[in-house]
């Protein structure tokens, strides 16, 4: 399932049954340029840095990540290190710029078609590693979407496919089109979903799991108590799970991951992480959470969780959480697997 690493870099994993081999844990760089608030630029040329030290090699942004910015942000340090990194985006998701919290989806072909060369144009990259449908669009069947993607890797513009969100029977049907090499969707200790049907379908058909907010947006990690604590322009302020008397019942199941990571010497996020990381081996398939961060020595912090092993009691200890956490992932559940399994 994994290889182990050397010389202090984390192990690997495949991406998919023909995709390349990617540090068992990536980077979620959504957060250098977007959604997080303010951010410092060289703080976080230094984090993409040190997490390549690392062994961290999927890099993952999206044409939605402030419009663009992201991905131009990315630009250098992919063109400096193309042959070490696997660069992963997305298409298929806006933010409405007269009203943040409301989406604009499409999957049609004219959008994917220019979104992949608006994307190529500002990474700068002649090729992308791994591209995403990033959310679906219902009113487009999904095998047009993914036969359209299938037309990109043909034209080398593309190597391998990815979908994001989608349910076990859009997955499969997907998947009969075109191999799929990464399923990206939410997996943490607060959003487990998934497992029911979404992971199984991954791993009968030898799909990767890309685990994004494995940390809960950051709420696993103990840096924030409720959406007061955050920035006005933080998108998390929209979120159900981190307002009103949801936070606070949801910050009070933070009382058994403290116990484990006590345990262990470790962080609540590097305990969060872990539990993720410890589902590859639970579930039978590859996966690989994408932490985002901003900060180098976060990020030799979340890679020295992949050393952590949970015993059966910390698990123990763990499982009840997710049944607990009040309120949804998004206001809006229809554009998440959950919002149509």
């Amino acid at each position: 399932m994994t290889n182990r690493g050397t010389n202090g870099t984390i192990a690997t994993a495949r991406l998919g049954a023909g995709g390349p081999e990617v540090g068992v844990q990536g980077l979620g760089c959504m957060g250098m340029s977007f959604a997080y608030g303010p951010s410092d630029a060289a703080e976080s040329r230094a984090t993409l840095e040190r997490a390549l030290e690392l062994g961290v090699t999927l890099y993952d942004t999206a044409h939605a990540y402030g419009a663009g910015e992201n991905e131009r942000f990315l630009s250098p340090f992919f063109k400096a290190h193309r042959d070490e990194v696997v660069v992963a985006t997305k298409f298929g998701l806006a933010i409405d710029p007269d009203d943040p919290t409301k989406r604009i989806i499409r999957n049609d072909a004219a959008h994917i078609r220019e979104s992949v060369e608006g994307s190529l144009r500002r990474l700068d990259v002649d090729v992308i590693d791994l591209y995403y449908m990033h959310r679906r669009d219902v009113s487009v069947p999904i095998e047009e979407t993914v036969g359209v993607m299938a037309e990109l890797v043909r034209e080398g513009k593309v190597k391998q496919l990815g979908l994001s969100e989608v349910t076990a029977a859009e997955l499969r049907t997907a998947h009969t089109e075109h191999p799929i090499a990464a399923l990206q969707s939410e997996w943490s200790l607060f959003s487990r979903d998934i497992e029911a049907n979404v992971v199984p379908t991954a791993r009968e058909l030898d799909v990767a799991l890309v685990a994004y907010s494995p940390l809960g947006r950051g709420f696993l990690t103990g840096a924030f108590a409720k959406a007061e604590d955050l920035t006005a322009d933080d998108f998390r302020r929209q979120q159900p799970r981190f307002t009103g008397d949801n936070a606070e019942a949801n910050a009070a199941l933070l009382t058994p991951i403290r116990e484990v990571a006590a345990a262990h010497g470790a962080s609540l996020g590097q305990t969060a992480l872990a539990w993720v990381h410890q589902q590859s081996a639970m579930h039978g398939l590859p996966v690989i959470p994408i932490p985002g961060t901003r900060k180098p020595a976060r990020v030799e912090e979340n890679t020295a969780a992949t050393r952590i092993v949970l015993g059966e009691e910390d698990m123990a200890l763990l499982e009840p959480i997710a049944a607990k956490v009040a309120g949804d992932r998004y206001a809006d559940m229809r554009f998440a697997s959950a919002g149509r399994e």
